[in-house]
């Protein structure tokens, strides 16, 4: 829409700390990579994220929504247009045995949460760094458990800028997939059906799987966290490991020493070093295993 001055509308129902101009996005990001955002929104309301998205709307401007960056990875160039930070919704709340979380309230935080009412489920979610918003939207899981076995409903705001309410089962929640992207729904609060438990035993179980995932993981290194999804039959560290590719680097970019699933940040990598590090690995496995391995990592933006 021409004419139509985004700033100032947005500073009309925002303060200054809540937009930022031409921001660079590798504050982030869990990788510490990321070019610049025209407009970088952190909404502390429901109210005012849908306020500011009809905003964008109106603007014919394009809309990316990042929870806390940590399974992402966005491009040299940054994004065009306003990206939604909604790290700022991240109140958690008790109902029942319901947990409900906003979309910007971190998944371990929520996994806590529950953990201090002694309430059981969630524990597999305790060492998940992501937001709920994206462990939604990537149904995320770990330790054979994952979101859909607690989900049971969300609240979202639609393609068009209103806000409904929705079921789990209307999620099409799989293995690390929803359909949350095509419907263009953003995600800003889940509700959990949890079971009560004993404190003692949950806390004992997410003290093993914090444990576990302190041993195995490069936590040591910004990354974007497990890089491909787990292809049928095998498993994609397993495969990475056997051919070798350990200890290999493009630019600042490796695959992990001590978790080969992982590619880590060692040395002011860009975006450019992943994605060819990422295209080398699974050419590499392609060539040895016949097998495909498919990102899990959500990569997004524009080459620099």
């Amino acid at each position: 829409m021409k004419n139509y001055d985004v700033k100032e509308k947005l500073l009309q129902i925002m303060t200054e700390d809540e937009v930022k101009i031409d921001e660079p996005l590798s504050q982030y990001t869990y990788t510490k990579i990321g070019g610049n955002a025209d407009y970088l929104l952190f909404p502390t309301t429901f109210e005012q994220l849908q306020q500011a998205y009809k905003i964008a709307l109106l603007a014919e401007i394009p809309i990316t929504i990042l929870g806390n960056g940590s399974n992402v990875l966005i491009k040299d160039g940054g994004i065009r247009g306003a990206v939604f930070n909604l790290t700022k919704l991240a109140d958690i709340r008790l109902e029942g045995d319901k947990v409900f979380a906003q979309s910007g309230a971190a998944l371990i935080d929520t996994s806590r949460f529950a953990l201090e009412q002694s309430l059981t489920g969630l524990e597999f979610a305790c060492g998940i760094p992501g937001s709920i918003g994206g462990a939604l939207y990537m149904n995320a899981g770990a330790y054979g458990g994952e979101i859909a076995d607690v989900l049971e409903s969300a609240t979202v705001l639609t393609a068009d800028g209103e806000i409904i309410s929705v079921q789990k089962e209307d999620l099409e929640l799989g293995y690390r997939t929803s359909n949350i992207a095509k419907n263009n729904y953003v995600v800003i609060e889940a509700v959990f059906q949890l079971q009560a438990g004993s404190y003692d035993v949950i806390k004992a179980k997410m003290d093993e799987l914090t444990y576990l995932r302190e041993s195995k993981q490069p936590l040591e290194y910004p990354s974007c966290g497990s890089v491909f999804k787990r292809p049928p039959g095998y498993f994609a560290g397993k495969l990475i490991q056997d051919s070798n590719l350990q200890g290999t680097k493009i630019g600042g970019a490796q695959v992990s020493t001590k978790h080969a699933g992982f590619i880590v940040n060692v040395d002011n990598a860009t975006a450019d070093d992943y994605i060819s590090l990422i295209k080398h690995v699974q050419k590499t496995v392609k060539e040895n295993y016949n097998v495909n391995l498919e990102t899990e990592v959500r990569i997004i933006g524009e080459d620099k």
